[in-house]
């Protein structure tokens, strides 16, 4: 089964769309594993899985190169954020807030794809 979940992480991870949203709730629920060791389980399959994308990426020139500095540097104080909050949750209310991001995520493509 979690051989099954990182291909299915992996292809999605490869699209950009974030693996996470795949591999946390599968974790979770189908391996009983704890929010918070989910998420950092994904943090560090999300690395070799973002370095063969964008090996692929690179090569097929799918990257904006004078966004990536602005992007990365705010991504990371937001990851130094991020992190702290989620190490100071409950579980409970962690996987809560997920459940509510990927919802909320879900409506908002929805409502995106019926526009078109």
């Amino acid at each position: 089964m979690l051989i099954l979940v990182g291909v299915l992480a992996g292809i999605i991870g490869g699209m950009g769309i974030g693996g996470g949203t795949l591999l946390i709730p599968a974790l979770v629920f189908f391996s009983s594993v704890d929010q918070k060791i989910a998420q950092s389980v994904n943090l560090l399959s999300f690395i070799p899985m973002a370095l063969a994308a964008l090996f692929f990426h690179a090569k097929s020139k799918n990257i904006e190169y004078k966004i990536i500095l602005p992007i990365a540097t705010s991504g990371i104080l937001g990851a130094l954020l991020g992190s702290t909050l989620s190490s100071n949750l409950n579980s409970d209310l962690l996987r809560r807030i997920f459940g509510v991001f990927l919802f909320v995520m879900g409506i908002f493509e929805i409502r995106k794809s019926t526009k078109r």
